[in-house]
C-alpha cells in the first residue's frame, strides 16, 4: 500500500494502525501545493459477497456524511473527502498534529485537581455538540484524544461510528442478529459492553480518563464492589468532596444513576466553582429603650 495512488489524489506515505475494521494512513494529497498530509482510512467490507455491496455502500455514505456533520467542530477532525474503488472504503480527513493524551498519563503520577477540570471543560463542549448531532463516539480513550500542537486544544478522533460500519456489515452478511459492542474494555460502560450504547456511555468513558488522571492508575487497576458494580476509587485521591462527587456521577454503574447529558456534567462542575449561595438568616433584635 506505501506508494500507492488512491483516488489520482492522495499518495500513501505511512502506515498508523490496523484493525478488525481496516487499515489507518497517512498520505499526501498531491493536487494541492506543498503535498498537505492527511490520514485515510480504508474500510474493508466483511463480506466479500457482491450482493451486499450495495448495503455497504449505503451504510458507508450515511456514516461518511455524519463524519462530514461533527467535522464543522473545530476539536473534531474534518472529513475531507470519501470515495469508492475496487468495492471497498476510504475516508479522508484532516491530519491532526499533537500527541495523544495517553503520553500524558503516566502509571503511578497522579493529576492536579485543576488539570482534570481542565480536562473536563475542554472534551464536554465537544461531547455535547456530538450527542446533538445523534451521534455517539463510542471509543473515548486517552489514544484517541489529541493535544493540539499548535493551540493546546484537545481533539476527539477515530469515532466508533467507522468501525460500527464495519460491524453493521457483518451483521448483514450473517443475516443474524448479532450484539457487537464498540468500545475498549476499562473505558466501556456495562451497557455498552452489551452493544447498547448511549450518549452517557461516553460521558462514562471521560469519567473513567479522569479518574485514572486523578488515582495514576490504568482502569483495570480500578477497585469495584463485587455487589453493586460501582467503582471504588474516591479514597485513593486528593481532590475535593465536589470534583470527586462529579466524577463518580459520571461512572455510576447503571446509565440511569449518570449524568444524562454533557450539558448536565458541565453544570455540576460551574457549581464547584461558583457554589450557591445560601442565604443566612438574621436573628431579630429586640431594640433596647
Amino acid at each position: 500500500m506505501i506508494g500507492e495512488l488512491l483516488d489520482s489524489r492522495y499518495k500513501i506515505i505511512q502506515a498508523l494502525a490496523a484493525g478488525g475494521f481496516g487499515h489507518t494512513y497517512i498520505a499526501e494529497d498531491t493536487r494541492i501545493p506543498g503535498n498537505p498530509k492527511c490520514i485515510v482510512k480504508h474500510l474493508k467490507p466483511a463480506s466479500s459477497d457482491p450482493n451486499l455491496l450495495p448495503t455497504a455502500r449505503r451504510l458507508f455514505l450515511s456514516e461518511a456524511e455524519t463524519l462530514a456533520r461533527l467535522g464543522n467542530h473545530d476539536q473534531i477532525p474534518r472529513l475531507l473527502a470519501y470515495f469508492e474503488a475496487n468495492q471497498e472504503f476510504y475516508l479522508v480527513q484532516e491530519l491532526i498534529v499533537g500527541h495523544t493524551l495517553r503520553e500524558e498519563l503516566t502509571p503511578g503520577q497522579k493529576w492536579h485537581e485543576s488539570d482534570v477540570i481542565s480536562l473536563l471543560e475542554g472534551l464536554l463542549p465537544v461531547l455535547r455538540f456530538i450527542h446533538q448531532q445523534d451521534v455517539i463516539h463510542r471509543d473515548i480513550k486517552p489514544d484517541n484524544i489529541i493535544k493540539r500542537e499548535h493551540d493546546g486544544k484537545l481533539v476527539l478522533i477515530d469515532f466508533g461510528a467507522v468501525k460500527q460500519l464495519r460491524s453493521d456489515l457483518t451483521t448483514t452478511s450473517s443475516q443474524a442478529s448479532v450484539t457487537v459492542s464498540i468500545g475498549t474494555p476499562g473505558y466501556m460502560a456495562t451497557e455498552q459492553s452489551q452493544g447498547k450504547p448511549r450518549p452517557n456511555s461516553d460521558i462514562y468513558a471521560l469519567g473513567m480518563i479522569c479518574i485514572q488522571a486523578l488515582t495514576g492508575l490504568p482502569p483495570e487497576q480500578i477497585r469495584e464492589d463485587l455487589n453493586t458494580g460501582e467503582l471504588l476509587w474516591q479514597d485513593d485521591v486528593s481532590a475535593s468532596r465536589g470534583l470527586v462527587g462529579v466524577l463518580t456521577k459520571m461512572v455510576r454503574y447503571h446509565f440511569k444513576d449518570r449524568y444524562q447529558t454533557a450539558a448536565e456534567v458541565l453544570h455540576g462542575l460551574e457549581q464547584l466553582a461558583h457554589p450557591p449561595t445560601v442565604p443566612i438568616a438574621v436573628a431579630a433584635t429586640t431594640p433596647q429603650y
